[in-house]
């Protein structure tokens, strides 16, 4: 008996073990959801990739090659799925372009630490492995990188449009890149030649000809129709434009309520008020000799009635209603005007002036052009044209990730090569700093620099070519110190990728492996998911 009583705690010493099945499973749940969701996107990659057509619950479809699109409108539930969905936004925000080489890549990366977990490294040595070659990867991006002056527009073009080609409107790319590049330019702030805002860069998009038709307006464009009401004028020259916030239309009382009128003379009073009132408007927007009224849109009541047209148009006042809230910022920073958010502050001094205020006629509808503006500041409007709405907004997608490749290499000015020809590179110079390091962190290294050979394979996979060839023959010619060989799609051979003008900003390759990287070492450092009900 005294035996058995002496055995008992040293057998719970023993029974000191762990359990590590669950965290496992839900380690291996969370890598293979985010691979599912790369896979998804990774057909999409490169200039032969295949289009995603997307139908939404309302019956709405979009067909597109944009991974932060796509992405953007799959309905992901997994939680490690839905963190590559972000990753691609964040990619977005930073770069504009490479949303779909960040996830591929991510993907990639994934699968080899999966091979590594099931070799039983601890997660933290790869993790950390993975940090130090992010941070040797981007400096081997550096020194390969080319810098560019941005008086070099050829080189601002052939990286806008390398960013087309990839787009269903590529067959544009000749009309689209140079336009994107003007219209980035043409925005720049001498004071602050680093920074772009693309909010500056207004998209109209107005359905009918074909995108070859797109072109930028010195001006403004708005997607509206003059108010016709009354026969207002619908052209203006030497326009005096004031852009206001309130409305000409009776008063209406705040809180709701209802005026009982019990005979007719209280009746004509109301209607001689109610135009007196909208009269003494007119008469104060007609003395500071404004002629055409952009009227913000009003929720609480109508911006304008009837009674107020009919004496706008007999005071020659041309009016466009309905201006979006948002827009308002940028209409009075190009008729470099005041909003006017009262009728006592309606001053001469608050308006804005152009030479031209025109309704012009463009496929089925029109539009609203102010051409000719005294001291326009410094924002562009893009007009464009499409065939159907599809192709429509995908023109506009397209035409937005080429404003942000001009954007990269406004804030970084170098350029590097396309076609697959950095990854490589990459991967053959981490290969070889992996053998100089010691331990696991050379083999995880070396697993790093595999991974990021899947851009190139996906290149050659999607362009019909043979993956495992391209791919050989690309580490051979690198190897021979050829660093700008990369994929050629067209020729479906390896070629100089720089004399082939494919060329990208090094923001673009730089943040797609950071953003990446960070990305995967956050889903490896999960070991357990708690629902909190």
């Amino acid at each position: 008996m005294a035996a058995v009583t002496a055995s008992r705690p040293r057998a719970s010493k023993a029974e000191s073990f762990v359990d590590n099945k669950r965290k496992e499973d839900i380690r291996s749940a969370n890598i293979n959801a985010g691979r599912a969701v790369a896979d998804a996107v990774r057909t999409s990659l490169g200039p032969k990739g295949m289009d995603k057509m997307i139908s939404t619950a309302s019956g709405e479809v979009i067909i597109t090659n944009d991974g932060a699109t796509i992405l953007n409108k799959m309905d992901v539930l997994q939680p490690a799925a839905k963190m590559m969905v972000e990753l691609s936004k964040s990619q977005d925000s930073a770069a504009g372009d490479g949303t779909t080489t960040v996830v591929v890549l991510a993907g990639a990366l994934l699968r080899v630490c999966q091979t590594l977990l099931g070799s039983g490294i601890h997660p933290t040595v790869i993790s950390d492995a993975l940090h130090k070659s992010c941070a040797k990867s981007v400096d081997i991006l550096t020194a390969m990188a080319v810098p560019v002056e941005l008086t070099d527009r050829d080189s601002l073009v052939k990286s806008a449009s390398t960013s087309l080609n990839s787009k269903v409107v590529s067959q544009y790319s000749t009309l689209l890149a140079p336009l994107a590049v003007d219209a980035v330019l043409s925005v720049i702030d001498p004071e602050k030649p680093e920074i772009v805002d693309l909010r500056d860069i207004k998209i109209v998009k107005k359905l009918g000809g074909t995108v070859d038709d797109t072109h930028t307006v010195n001006g403004l464009v708005f997607d509206k129709k003059v108010s016709h009401a009354a026969g207002g004028p619908t052209r203006m020259e030497n326009a005096k434009i004031a852009v206001i916030q309130f409305q000409i239309s009776p008063p209406k009382t705040d809180i709701e309520q209802s005026i009982v009128v019990s005979d007719y003379t209280q009746m004509d009073r109301i209607l001689k008020e109610e135009r007196n009132y909208i009269l003494g408007m007119i008469k104060k927007i007609k003395a500071t000799g404004c002629n055409v009224l952009l009227i913000q849109k009003s929720i609480l009541r109508d911006a304008v009635t009837d009674l107020s047209l009919h004496y706008l148009a007999k005071a020659k006042i041309m009016v466009i209603k309905d201006v979006e809230r948002d827009e308002i910022e940028f209409v009075t920073k190009t008729l470099n005007c005041l909003p006017i958010a009262n009728i006592e502050h309606f001053r001469a001094e608050k308006l804005g002036f152009a030479d031209l205020v025109e309704e012009a006629s463009l496929g089925d509808g029109k539009i609203l052009k102010i051409t000719g503006i005294k001291d326009m500041g410094r924002t562009t409007s893009v007009l464009v044209r499409g065939s159907n709405q599809l192709v429509l907004d995908e023109a506009e997608r397209s035409l937005h990730d080429a404003l942000c490749v001009v954007r990269c290499l406004v804030s970084k000015r170098f350029l590097i090569a396309g076609g697959g020809a950095p990854e490589i590179e990459l991967s053959r110079q981490l290969g070889a700093w992996a053998k100089v390091l010691h331990g696991m962190e050379g083999y995880c290294v070396k697993s790093f620099a595999e991974a990021l050979e899947v851009i190139p394979y996906t290149l050659a996979e999607n362009a019909g070519l043979n993956p495992i060839a391209i791919v050989t023959e690309l580490r051979n010619k690198h190897a021979q110190g050829e660093i700008n060989s990369g994929i050629n799609v067209r020729k479906g051979q390896i070629t100089n990728i720089l004399e082939e003008n494919v060329v990208q900003p090094l923001l673009v390759s730089t943040s797609a492996i950071t953003l990446a990287t960070e990305c995967v070492r956050m889903i490896l450092k999960i070991d357990d998911i708690v629902t909190v009900r």
